[in-house]
C-alpha cells in the first residue's frame, strides 16, 4: 500500500460517508477503521491535519491546505471551491493529486470531481454574497451622478 500524506487522510475519509458534515472524532474513527495510511495507530499528525492543517477557513498553521471546512465548532466538511477561506489559504490546495493516494482510492478523487464539487445548494451559498446583483435593474436607465443629484435635492 502506498502511504498516504497526513492531509490526504481526513478528505478520504470524509468522502466514504455521504454526509454534510462530521464530528473531528467520526472522522477521527474511520480513519482508524480504514486504516489507508498504513499505520496503526494513526500518527498523531491526522489529527491535527483534521483540527487545523486542513481547514479552509482557519488561519495557515502552517500549511494552507483547504480540504476540509470547519461547519461548526468540532464539526468538518469536505472544501469545495468557492467556500469561504482564510485569505491566506486562498491557494492552497484543495484535492490531493492522484498518485498521493494509496491504489484503490482514486475513484474518491472521480467522485469529488464528478459529483461533489459540482454540487449547489443554500447552505452552501453564502447569504450576502447570494444578494450579488439584487436591485441593479433600478438604476439600469440613471447615470449614477444624476440619481446622486436628485436624491440631494431639495437639500439645504
Amino acid at each position: 500500500m502506498l502511504p498516504m500524506k497526513s492531509g490526504s487522510p481526513p478528505r478520504a475519509f470524509t468522502a466514504i460517508i455521504p454526509r454534510e458534515d462530521f464530528t473531528i472524532n467520526e472522522i477521527m474513527e474511520q480513519a482508524e477503521t480504514a486504516n489507508v495510511t498504513g499505520h496503526r495507530p494513526l500518527r498523531p499528525g491526522v489529527r491535527v491535519h483534521v483540527c487545523l492543517h486542513c481547514v479552509a477557513n482557519k488561519p495557515p498553521n502552517p500549511g494552507r491546505y483547504r480540504m476540509l471546512l470547519e461547519t461548526r465548532s468540532g464539526r468538518r466538511r469536505l472544501f469545495r471551491p468557492g467556500d469561504p477561506c482564510h485569505p491566506g489559504r486562498a491557494a492552497g490546495e484543495h484535492m490531493p493529486k492522484r498518485h498521493e493516494i494509496p491504489i484503490g482510492h482514486g475513484e474518491l478523487l472521480d467522485w469529488y470531481v464528478a459529483e461533489y464539487v459540482p454540487r449547489t445548494g443554500a447552505d452552501t451559498l453564502d447569504p450576502i454574497l447570494a444578494l450579488r446583483g439584487l436591485g441593479k435593474g433600478l438604476w439600469a436607465n440613471e447615470a449614477a451622478d444624476d440619481y446622486v443629484q436628485r436624491q440631494r435635492s431639495g437639500w439645504q
